[in-house]
């Protein structure tokens, strides 16, 4: 198991000692274009408290840059549209960082307006940070230079996933519960794919497309699931859908094992330990609940000041990774922090951690951990329910990593 996190990488810390660089001092102001009110609200603003406190507590050695990050909420409500019209604000404003993650719906054009306000409006350029939208296309054939993906994208967790499935024995049928857009059916192609690799004697008995917050009751949903004979539930949706599938098993006494990506995200912890000890859960993820050292001291001040879980620590890996290569640039200047972050390395969260060039997906390892009562090796009560998401296998970066068929086009 890889509890042990080093501070910070041996370059960041000898780019420190070598002398104060332009940026020292300055404000780097991230504007984070999310959902923050509406049926995702909840995730919205635990991930917007999230960066507000990383940011406010970054030690010297993870942000070698010596900068001031201020965060600025700007509520898409999850729509596109808005988060476009959000995103020409904060341009205006003079913002050179944006933020997002919850819903690839929104990242992809996103990404998209990015790079055609940078091509259109030289300095005003913009660095795009994605640290939660995983659709495989943002870094494959909709790949573009502004866009860096500090999540890791459905196929990378579907590799990990069905590489740990492949040994799971009581795995024979299958349901997918998914939400209808771009994520919820790039997690059933990848998840079918990896299946017939790892897996080619289990069967799908039957797959779902849920309509992104939109439905409130799931009782037909779960019908249907057990009609099918299921064994296990595999689902990549997150929120408010998610909590309310976990209510609805929990009313009709269906308890099948169930991997999912998002079962630690704002709500839904609390909606499984209703369940008690009958549901298990397996979730896929970069991280889990129970780090010891720098992010265990995270986790338990972020609780403190909020009553709530930081979970998304992706937002970590982006802050020392941006201010990792603003100290190799010399600079904040967006241009050339961008060719700075393209192949950056630094000490995250599980250790070493580098940005892949050729597409601008982060290259790290996953975890596998499991929902259970919390005990003396996993103490840490997720929502304060006595349940906790233990580490049961870590997969390093190699069994993760995914090819990538991006043809970076890059300024000039």
């Amino acid at each position: 198991m890889r509890f042990a996190f080093k501070a910070a990488a041996a370059g960041a810390v000898l780019a420190c000692a070598t002398g104060a660089f332009a940026q020292q001092g300055q404000t780097v102001r991230i504007a984070m274009i999310e959902g923050l009110s509406g049926p995702m609200g909840n995730v919205g603003t635990n991930q917007f408290k999230s960066w507000q406190y990383v940011a406010a507590h970054l030690t010297a050695a993870e942000n070698p840059a010596g900068v001031k990050f201020e965060i600025v909420g700007m509520d898409s409500k999850s729509s596109p549209q808005e988060a476009l019209n959000l995103l020409k604000s904060a341009v205006d404003q003079g913002f050179h960082y944006v933020t997002q993650g919850n819903g690839s719906n929104v990242a992809i054009p996103l990404a998209d307006a990015v790079a055609k306000n940078n091509d259109r409006n030289p300095g005003k350029e913009v660095i795009y940070i994605n640290y939660a939208a995983v659709d495989p296309a943002s870094t494959n054939e909709k790949c573009n230079y502004w866009h860096f993906r500090f999540d890791a994208d459905t196929s990378m967790k579907m590799a990990a996933l069905t590489s740990f499935m492949k040994d799971q024995k009581d795995v024979h049928k299958v349901y997918l519960n998914n939400q209808n857009y771009s994520h919820g059916h790039q997690v059933a192609k990848y998840f079918k794919e990896g299946l017939a690799r790892n897996r080619p004697d289990v069967q799908v008995v039957g797959e779902d497309y849920v309509a992104l917050g939109q439905v409130k009751d799931f009782a037909p949903y779960v019908a249907k699931i057990k009609a099918a004979g299921a064994d296990t539930l595999v689902t990549g949706s997150w929120g408010q859908d998610f909590t309310l599938l976990v209510k609805a098993m929990n009313d009709a006494g269906l308890h099948i094992p169930i991997y999912a990506y998002y079962a630690g995200v704002s709500g839904t912890p609390t909606a499984l330990a209703q369940g008690g000890d009958q549901q298990e859960v397996y979730q896929i993820a970069y991280n889990h609940s129970n780090y010891t050292g720098r992010l265990n001291e995270l986790m338990k001040g972020f609780k403190a000041q909020y009553n709530d879980d930081f979970y998304t620590f992706s937002v970590y890996n982006a802050l020392v990774g941006l201010s990792t290569a603003m100290a190799k640039a010399k600079s904040t200047d967006p241009v050339k922090v961008a060719a700075a972050l393209e192949d950056v390395r630094f000490d995250g969260f599980n250790g070493e951690t580098a940005m892949r060039k050729t597409d601008h997906q982060l290259q790290q390892g996953m975890w596998i951990s499991k929902w259970q009562k919390v005990d003396a090796k996993n103490p840490y009560s997720v929502e304060n329910t006595g349940y906790t998401f233990a580490p049961v296998k870590y997969l390093e970066p190699y069994i993760a990593s995914t090819p990538t068929t991006c043809q970076m086009k890059r300024p000039g």
